[in-house]
């Protein structure tokens, strides 16, 4: 008896000790406008941490679904697209695939536009694009047939469902375009027209042999087109000229023979999303490994820099943890984050590929896929 009275005593103190606080009211914080240094850094259970890593600074948490392939954010209209799968008792029962619409400024969802249950849920950047119009969003489907959901994000409507049997991947190009990535050895580009509908459908020359080289599905801008890598290490740089695809012959990052290779340990790329592009700069940096065959699915050793305009290395920097995605602010003062197999992302000054900050544990399962605004 005397214990519970003791303890009623003790209660009723601490109530009176707090008696003059006051409850905290619940508000909302906006992040204001994203700097070159923002990233979106993707934790291994769905939801996108916002970072500066110039302060090492976190500014929001974008919730997305586990099941979101990619977000692209449109900082011109204040928003971020997302497409999504959602169940009903979360992993089956009913299902609803949306492009969720995010306030860019609180993250939280302004719109929802439902499109066809198809979206593939793979982790991939370029599931997702919006094109040179800022209206139309193009989202990849894969159910195993592939094809693209149009949305109108000006008018919140799905638009049509195009079938792209054998391709993959939207990226966008001049025109009302986006390219893909085909399994003949081929780009392909549908163009559209002002209401979202296909209008027409080019293919380039073949390029690439999918059983001795394949490129790998995750191609990086440039500032006239992009930049796309095959599995032995060639660059291909791609544009569009009108209704042509052009494809430059491919110069290679492995030409030069490292103290590893002379040793008998080819270098290669490897990685997650292993490449990253300074647009300015015309820098390419890309994650290397020692695997060897089949090593484009290991983490890379190394980050390697080349000059692309002159096709060439010109820096290595060796990592203390091995990494599975880059990427690369766009300001002149460059910083490239990485994300290491410690759950940890690493950030380094480009000038100096010295490291300037760690940001420690980024989301519950780690940092995983690294992206701009």
């Amino acid at each position: 008896m005397l214990k519970c009275s003791t303890l009623l005593l003790g209660l009723l103190l601490c109530a009176a000790g707090h008696a003059g606080i006051q409850p905290e009211k619940i508000s909302q914080e906006t992040m204001g406008a994203p700097g070159p240094t923002w990233f979106l850094v993707r934790s291994g259970l769905g939801s996108q941490y916002v970072f500066d890593v110039a302060t090492g600074e976190m500014h929001g948490l974008l919730p997305i679904t586990f099941y979101t392939p990619a977000v692209e954010p449109n900082l011109a209209q204040n928003e971020i697209y997302a497409a999504e799968i959602y169940y009903s008792r979360v992993h089956n029962g009913t299902r609803t695939d949306v492009v969720t619409v995010y306030d860019a400024e609180t993250l939280t969802s302004k719109a929802e536009i439902e499109v066809p249950q198809k979206i593939a849920s793979l982790p991939f950047r370029h599931y997702i694009a919006l094109l040179d119009d800022a209206q139309h969003l193009a989202v990849f489907n894969l159910t195993p047939a592939q094809s693209v959901s149009i949305v109108d994000v000006k008018q919140r409507n799905f638009v049509t469902e195009i079938s792209t049997p054998g391709c993959a991947l939207n990226f966008a190009t001049p025109g009302r375009a986006f390219l893909q990535i085909c399994g003949d050895g081929r780009l392909q580009m549908i163009r559209l027209d002002e209401q979202g509908n296909e209008s027409q459908r080019v293919r380039s020359d073949r390029f690439f042999n999918l059983e001795e080289d394949p490129v790998f599905d995750k191609p990086v801008r440039t500032a006239s087109g992009w930049l796309l890598v095959s599995y032995q290490g060639d660059v291909f740089e791609v544009s569009v000229d009108g209704d042509d695809i052009e494809i430059n012959k491919p110069w290679s990052l492995v030409v030069e023979k490292t103290e590893g290779e002379l040793a008998g340990q080819p270098w290669g790329p490897g990685g997650g999303h292993f490449l990253s592009y300074h647009r300015d700069l015309d820098l390419l940096f890309v994650l290397m490994n020692t695997v060897g065959e089949f090593g484009q699915d290991s983490a890379g050793e190394e980050v390697w820099v080349f000059d692309v305009s002159e096709q060439s290395r010109i820096a290595r920097l060796a990592l203390e943890h091995k990494a599975e995605f880059l990427h690369v602010s766009q300001n002149r003062d460059a910083l490239l984050a990485v994300s290491g197999e410690d759950l940890n992302l690493h950030i380094f000054d480009v000038k100096t590929l010295k490291e300037v900050r760690t940001i420690d544990s980024v989301g519950a399962a780690g940092a995983g896929h690294i992206q701009g605004f």
